[in-house]
């Protein structure tokens, strides 16, 4: 079960029903609309054909779930990988759906995806591979309908592309279709960083409930992508102390924990070196060694399914802020509860993404961009009342912090659609 993420969301979706059960009157409607939420709406999944380089045709394989639309329409990436599945595509689809109810923007979730390695394709061929994609789910998706955006190793300009195919067959502008652009076409200001600053809410909300203080308080970091590095960056300027981070080629610890690292400073060393290894006053760590260290608050940034029944024993930190897509599996979850270690799940701590997508979304539909100044007026009070909702429920319920974000998640959705008759 561990390693298929479609059984997880499940899984999860069963746990949050039980608890939510007894508050619904019509048990038979309940079940009905908790049994419709355990799979997609609607799943494309696709083949592509791509003109290489060297004059042949290549296939890819293409999906985007639909998972549901009660609260509003689809909302969720598309991400470029070798390892994506149909069953991965599935379960992000349902976090999207949670991750959106989470923090109260008016969407259901999506994801979709390209079994594909970008790295060995040419830029032409990159942007066929893109345009293609955009063709074949330009009847899927719209404004109103579904609103794709970039995930893993896709781009402003892969988004850019889609959305050039797309209008180009609907015959009008709709640049809100797709979220995650580049600025000169419609992107909003304050998007590079939202993820990031959304954790960094989380993360302070968090302090003030541990009672610790940013300067006496230890952070680790895996994963130093655009997420990571912003976490790092803005929890540092808040007086953190970030004292361990990673990137794919391993990671660093400081020798003295008492201060952070220069942020500015390791990231100049990984641009020279292409790794953070070996830089000045810390020791090299894998991956799996910085998510054992014991620190304060530890930070997954990276990958799925890195916490898991093997390793959650080891964990010593005393909190843990989930930066990536479900990087603490079921199991993992049960384990780090009985240890006391509270898990802020990534439903809430990465919505911050998602929601300044919403804010680009907006702009969009009503033609006027705002200030990188109002983009972060807007998303701060979102992410801490949907972590003072979360932290309301753990209290009531004496649940995990991930089952408590699902409560209110699958609460919201379950009532959208009772509401519609659905």
């Amino acid at each position: 079960m561990e390693n298929n993420p479609f059984l997880n969301a499940q899984e999860q979706l069963r746990q949050a029903a039980s608890l939510l059960e007894p508050q619904y009157k019509d048990k038979k409607v309940f079940r009905a609309v908790i049994e419709k939420l355990m799979t997609p709406q609607n799943l494309v999944q696709v083949e592509l054909l791509v003109k290489m380089d060297n004059g042949k045709t290549q296939k890819f394989k293409a999906f985007r779930s639909q998972h549901n639309d009660a609260r509003g329409p689809h909302k969720g990436g598309i991400r470029y990988h070798h390892n994506v599945s149909v069953e991965e595509v599935k379960a992000l689809s349902m976090w999207m759906t949670w991750k959106c109810a989470t923090t109260g923007i008016p969407y259901g979730g999506a994801k979709g995806g390209i079994i594909v390695d970008p790295s060995a394709l040419s830029k032409g061929e990159l942007e066929r591979l893109s345009r293609a994609y955009a063709r074949a789910i330009t009847p899927y998706i719209g404004v109103w309908k579904d609103v794709p955006a970039p995930d893993v190793n896709t781009t402003g300009q892969i988004m850019a592309w889609m959305l050039d195919e797309y209008e180009k067959i609907i015959g009008r502008h709709e640049p809100g279709v797709f979220t995650g652009k580049p600025l000169e076409i419609g992107g909003s200001l304050g998007r590079e960083e939202a993820t990031g600053k959304g954790g960094v809410h989380v993360l302070e909300q968090l302090a003030k409930k541990l009672k610790l203080k940013p300067a006496t308080t230890t952070v680790a970091i895996q994963g130093l992508g655009n997420v990571g590095y912003w976490f790092a960056k803005l929890a540092s300027e808040l007086g953190f102390n970030v004292v361990a981070v990673s990137g794919s080629r391993g990671g660093i610890v400081l020798n003295d924990m008492k201060k952070g690292l220069n942020l500015d400073a390791v990231m100049a060393h990984k641009k020279k070196t292409g790794s953070v290894t070996g830089f000045i006053g810390t020791r090299s760590i894998s991956n799996a060694e910085l998510l054992e260290l014991p620190v304060d608050v530890l930070v997954p940034a990276a990958l799925e399914n890195v916490i898991t029944a093997e390793n959650a024993h080891r964990i010593h930190a005393k909190a843990i802020v989930e930066m990536a897509n479900g990087p603490v599996t079921p199991e993992a979850d049960e384990i780090l509860w009985k240890k006391h270690i509270l898990s802020v799940p990534d439903v809430l701590s990465n919505a911050g993404g998602v929601t300044v997508s919403y804010f680009e979304w907006v702009q969009n539909l009503y033609g006027y961009a705002w200030t990188k100044q109002e983009v972060f007026t807007k998303l701060e009070p979102l992410m801490v009342d949907a972590f003072n909702h979360m932290w309301a429920m753990h209290e009531k319920k004496n649940v995990h912090l991930r089952l408590a974000a699902y409560v209110n998640a699958v609460k919201r959705v379950v009532d959208a659609m009772i509401l519609r008759g659905r």
